[in-house]
């Protein structure tokens, strides 16, 4: 009989202490057009242990003029100090390209992606030359030095960047496809799958795509991102919250059969949504400063307020009798959302679970410690 006890003993702690075998890749999406940490951003990425960022490179849009696809908005530099985290380029790109381009066009558009994610590779490795370089002609104790060596700056530079490779382990590709473009779509990925067949190739998928995936197809790539987040329109009213509550999300991830290894994204992020006389009127970013003005901002709900006075925020204009809902994850609702994901979704050791976005206004809203605890979760 004690031994049986021992042994049910045994049994129930061993499963205690074998519940989570495994930690998830601590992930951000950074979605900026300039990529320049400072001390205090590299000393976020050690807090929370941040081991992968997905980088926005450009995005390409359908030019109406040239008819025909071009890259915009380019991210202009990558300068991330003394961090390291591994890089994923980021492309987003529009469902109107991929519903007017032609096999041609697309066929062009892949070579052309390959090329700019190259060129902004190799911008990233001069920053890193650059500093190597300055480490190396100019250490920390050289104007001590009595018989210190006259390196030529320029010649290690250009020996250190030899040395660097653009050699990404994955590429992204973020595109909200529809049933009517989804050809399209899946043929260009295929295309830029042909530049990379040593890399993996990712797309991300909305919820409407993951639910309804005999509708949407599943896109020829080695694996997908989950956007769990933007669930409805910012511009309609009667929203409660546009950038997702766990309720919506439930009504989504009703399955876990999906024919792709999933990565995670969730919304880390918080906006004001202006309306005037219940037209939209735009999106908030910088509302901070008047959310706690009781005098200028009346409270009419959780989420609702009225203004009482014109006012200029940032570059908005904002009248008197303008309704502002703000929008916010609440830590209660991303636990719920957590439990809703891991519910359904295969998590393992090798799995991404990102944070949209990489922002320290939105980091230190939810705290260091707080997010640490979202990524443990998993």
């Amino acid at each position: 009989m004690k031994n049986i006890i021992f042994i049910l003993l045994f049994v129930v702690l061993n499963g205690a202490t074998c519940e989570k075998e495994h930690e998830v890749v601590r992930s951000f999406c950074y979605w900026k057009t300039d990529l320049n940490f400072e001390n205090t951003d590299d000393s976020l990425i050690k807090d929370l242990k941040v081991k992968h960022l997905y980088i926005r490179f450009f995005d390409v849009d359908w030019n109406p003029y040239a008819k025909e696809p071009l890259p915009v908005a380019t991210l202009h530099d990558i300068r991330l100090n003394e961090s390291n985290p591994e890089i994923t380029p980021s492309i987003f790109i529009t469902n109107e390209v991929v519903l007017k381009s032609g096999k041609k066009q697309l066929d062009s558009l892949a070579v052309r992606i390959a090329k700019r994610i190259e060129q902004i590779g190799m911008k990233r490795n001069d920053s890193k030359a650059e500093k190597i370089a300055s480490s190396i002609v100019y250490p920390k104790d050289y104007y001590k030095q009595e018989n210190r060596k006259q390196l030529n700056y320029d010649s290690v530079k250009s020996s250190e960047m030899a040395k660097l490779k653009v050699d990404f382990k994955e590429i992204l590709i973020d595109c909200d496809w529809s049933e009517k473009s989804k050809d399209n779509y899946f043929y260009l990925l295929k295309q830029i799958k042909k530049n990379y067949p040593a890399t993996a190739v990712s797309a991300t998928i909305r919820l409407w795509q993951y639910k309804y995936a005999s509708k949407a197809g599943i896109p020829p790539v080695d694996k997908g991102l989950l956007m769990c987040y933007n669930l409805s329109k910012p511009e309609d009213f009667t929203t409660k919250n546009s950038i997702g509550t766990s309720e919506e999300l439930a009504q989504y991830i009703t399955h876990n059969q999906y024919g792709l290894k999933l990565d995670i994204a969730l919304p880390l992020y918080s906006w004001a949504v202006v309306f005037r006389g219940n037209q939209f009127k735009g999106i908030l970013s910088d509302y901070d400063r008047i959310q706690n003005d009781t005098v200028k901002l009346k409270k009419v709900s959780d989420a609702k307020y009225i203004l009482q006075d014109d006012i200029l925020v940032g570059q908005t204009y904002l009248r008197n009798g303008d309704e502002i809902r703000i929008e916010k994850i609440s830590e209660d609702e991303l636990d719920k959302m957590i439990s809703i994901v891991k519910s359904k979704i295969p998590i393992d050791s090798q799995t991404k679970v990102t944070f949209f976005s990489f922002d320290k206004k939105y980091i230190n809203d939810y705290g260091t410690q707080n997010i640490s605890g979202y990524y443990a979760r998993f």
